[in-house]
């Protein structure tokens, strides 16, 4: 257990007081350090990575479900280092270096500390930075747990599929990529001409740049039939997927509204075999250690487009509602 000396009363945080106002809403204060309760552990932060949904929540396209309560610091993903512990906490212990998903509902990782749920919080190897760490539990575990939707397997069990990756340069996307490669999928991908090249780095079979009539189509260039499709974007119809798409082929929506919503519960309702399926991330330990691994064994990488200290995180902040980030935006909390 970490003596009381070492946690300071204090800490420095970005917050918001009320939905709505996008980075210049933010507000840098200083506030109680939170303290571990039960399963839970203290982090002192080293980096946490934005995701959109962190300012989706502030721009209150989430309510009433979040922010539940303002004011309130944003941002999950997390790296750092456990300082304390709390009661019923197995196999974590101060001075351990870790990478965490923070709780939706309370937020904090534009923060000096935070609170994290052991059971969200998993061992960082030394060969894995605090940056590339903080990048994977919403974006890779999102690109995880699509793929397996789609039918992909990473024991090497997994039939050889043909997947489509919308919006590849992102931060989903890139993930995407790179795991798809690693259970021995097809990778047809779409981004900006300026990132073809990262893409076809990371292992995609064929990269179409997305403003081109080719790209735009959406159609394999070798003419393949998808069997799956991670939607990292917006803006394209059911109806523009449908004739892309194999026999049984789903397309995962990771930002689905009301329309895709109903699309999908009509083809569960019809039987249909081609499906359009929301995903929602369902985060668990097992996915982020499993992430965590492969970062480690040089398998899968973290693309960090920006680095900002904690003192201009509003400028990661509208970095990230700009749109045009290649991979993850961190910010640092400096010592």
């Amino acid at each position: 257990m970490a003596t009381p000396t070492t946690t300071p009363a204090t800490m420095r945080a970005v917050q918001y007081d009320a939905c709505g106002g996008g980075a210049a809403g933010l507000k840098h204060v200083e506030v109680p350090v939170p303290s571990a309760k039960k399963n839970e552990v203290l982090l002192k932060l080293q980096a946490a990575t934005i995701n959109p949904v962190d300012w989706k929540i502030q721009k209150g396209d989430l309510r009433p479900l979040l922010p539940r309560r303002l004011p309130f610091i944003p941002v999950t993903d997390v790296a750092g280092v456990v300082v304390d512990v709390g009661p019923g906490v197995k196999g974590l212990t101060a001075g351990d270096q870790v990478v965490a998903m923070l709780n939706s509902f309370n937020g904090g990782g534009l923060a000096e500390y935070a609170v994290a749920s052991a059971n969200l919080t998993v061992k960082r190897p030394a060969e894995v930075s605090a940056a590339e760490g903080a990048g994977l539990p919403i974006a890779a575990g999102t690109a995880l747990q699509a793929l397996r939707s789609i039918g992909a397997k990473f024991d090497g069990t997994g039939k050889p599929l043909n997947v489509l990756v919308t919006a590849a340069s992102g931060g989903v996307g890139l993930y995407a990529v790179q795991l798809a490669k690693l259970a021995n999928l097809h990778v047809t991908a779409t981004c900006g001409a300026r990132n073809m090249d990262l893409v076809k780095s990371l292992g995609a079979d064929e990269v179409m740049d997305y403003r081109t009539p080719e790209g735009a189509s959406l159609q394999s260039p070798s003419g393949r039939k998808y069997d799956g499709v991670v939607h990292c974007t917006v803006g394209v119809s059911w109806s523009s997927f449908q004739p892309l798409l194999s026999d049984a082929g789903r397309v995962i929506d990771i930002t689905p509204n009301f329309s895709a919503i109903l699309t999908s519960a009509l083809h569960r309702m019809t039987f249909s075999k081609k499906r359009l399926v929301p995903l929602l991330l369902s985060p668990n330990k097992a996915d982020l250690e499993l992430l965590v691994g492969l970062l480690k064994e040089g398998k899968l990488k973290t693309v960090v487009d920006s680095k900002f200290p904690l003192s201009e995180a509003d400028k990661a902040w509208q970095s990230s509602i700009d749109g045009h980030a290649t991979g993850k935006i961190v910010v640092e909390m400096e010592s």
